[in-house]
């Protein structure tokens, strides 16, 4: 699997070279060089694989014998050990629910694989890799979840200041180990502008290995292609489906779109966000404009400055028409997704986290519009129990926690206070005190 550059396509490395490295020198991210679609044999029989056997299929063609069959089975196996079931609502409605992994979100899809890859990559290496993630709520927790104890690496996760869930906190900051963890004074877009700037200085890239977990890691859209062919053999074909996926950085829906030129049998997308809405935007005017980020209840999703969108792009060749064909927009404020929150509840007796019900609003948008045999499926990327204090507001439940999250709370959090300075968070780094 050879992989180029978004800002220069001439130019390419391997797949561990991509992985391990993460962000391109030039300020571009890694791409697949090409995107073959599946064999009809196996499109055909899908509803006949399990979840880890799809993710052994579709990593065993993207890779190309770059890994052996037995070990990419140890990866897969390992990684992709949890269900993604697709939970029917009415005929037109449905949830496929991301969050039965050990951190509750969907992300641990992708950082689970990641870990086991970059550990496989790492073996006979001396030098430590050192990990850089910004988190706005569930990236940190699914990374410190699947990164802990993995020899040969440890992370760094940021996080803004008073902007995640306290569950989302206690995750990222009591596991210890190889799991450092820094609060920053400012948004999401300032921790994933710190990142990006450690990637690209001279100092840390002579003293450090460094690497990335954060979706600007092509190790992290790969997996997240998995649960889309896991939905589909669930789903009636006889439709017209759709995802509907609510986006902050956009890595989730451009793992669709890799899913899709991959023979994923679907007739579109959804893109839904907050106020926090540049792609909606973009597909309503044609104009992408970057923005200071809002903060909202469904925090996962506050960011203005989506690192994605590159990607989406060069996936649809920078064709405006090709990208609106395909894709559609919508976006809703605190006010609303309140409101979708307690209609679910009251409707179809459904608990669904702020992010899922703005993926329902978008959903019911987009039905105004199309015919009786529309189905959607919404990607429901969190359990509820991670915002119990918007679910308490909008439905006045308590949501019972699972007993492997609810000892956090027994323990106490560790975790440096750092200023939006790069200067400040490279003087951290140098510190060794991390």
């Amino acid at each position: 699997m050879n992989l180029y550059s978004t800002n220069s396509k001439s130019q390419y490395v391997g797949l561990k070279k991509a992985v391990l490295n993460s962000y391109p020198k030039d300020k571009g991210l890694y791409m697949p060089s090409r995107i073959d679609r599946l064999p009809d044999s196996f499109l055909k029989k899908i509803k006949e694989y399990s979840i880890e056997q799809i993710a052994f299929e579709l990593s065993r063609h993207l890779f190309k014998e770059v890994i052996s069959d037995q070990d990419l089975e140890s990866i897969c196996s390992t990684a992709i050990n949890f269900p993604a079931p697709v939970v029917a609502l009415n005929d037109q409605l449905n949830s496929l629910e991301l969050f039965h992994g050990p951190s509750l979100a969907f992300k641990d899809f992708g950082a689970r694989y990641m870990a086991q890859l970059m550990s496989y990559f790492l073996k006979g290496d001396k030098q430590e890799l050192t990990i850089l993630v910004a988190t706005s709520g569930d990236t940190g927790g699914a990374v410190a979840s699947g990164f802990l104890g993995v020899p040969g690496i440890r992370v760094v996760i940021l996080y803004p200041k008073d902007r995640v869930s306290p569950l989302q906190e206690r995750q990222l900051t009591t596991l210890g180990q190889n799991i450092h963890t820094c609060q920053i004074d400012g948004s999401f877009d300032d921790c994933q502008r710190l990142v990006k700037t450690a990637f690209l200085d001279f100092d840390l890239s002579q003293k450090f290995n460094l690497g990335s977990a954060n979706s600007i890691n092509i190790a992290r859209l790969i997996p997240q292609t998995f649960y889309y062919f896991e939905a589909l053999k669930q789903l009636d074909l006889s439709k017209k489906n759709y995802f509907c996926v609510p986006s902050g950085n956009f890595g989730n829906l451009t793992a669709g779109v890799i899913a899709h030129k991959m023979g994923l049998n679907v007739d579109g997308f959804i893109a839904a966000t907050n106020l926090n809405n540049v792609v909606p935007e973009f597909l309503k005017s044609g104009k992408y404009q970057t923005k200071e980020s809002i903060s909202t209840i469904s925090n996962a999703m506050d960011v203005g400055a989506p690192s994605n969108f590159v990607r989406l792009m060069d996936l649809f060749d920078g064709d405006l028409k090709k990208f609106r064909s395909s894709m559609h927009g919508y976006y809703f404020d605190d006010s609303s997704t309140l409101e979708e929150m307690k209609d679910l509840y009251q409707r179809f007796n459904y608990v669904a986290d702020p992010h899922g019900a703005v993926g329902f609003l978008a959903a019911k948008e987009f039905l105004k519009k199309s015919d009786s045999d529309t189905c959607i499926t919404i990607l429901e990327t969190a359990h509820p129990c991670k915002f119990d204090d918007v679910v308490f507001k909008a439905l006045g439940l308590e949501i019972d926690m699972p007993d492997r999250v609810k000892s956090l709370f027994e323990k106490e959090m560790e975790f440096s206070s750092l200023p939006k300075s790069f200067e400040k968070f490279k003087e951290y780094l140098l510190s060794n005190s991390f």
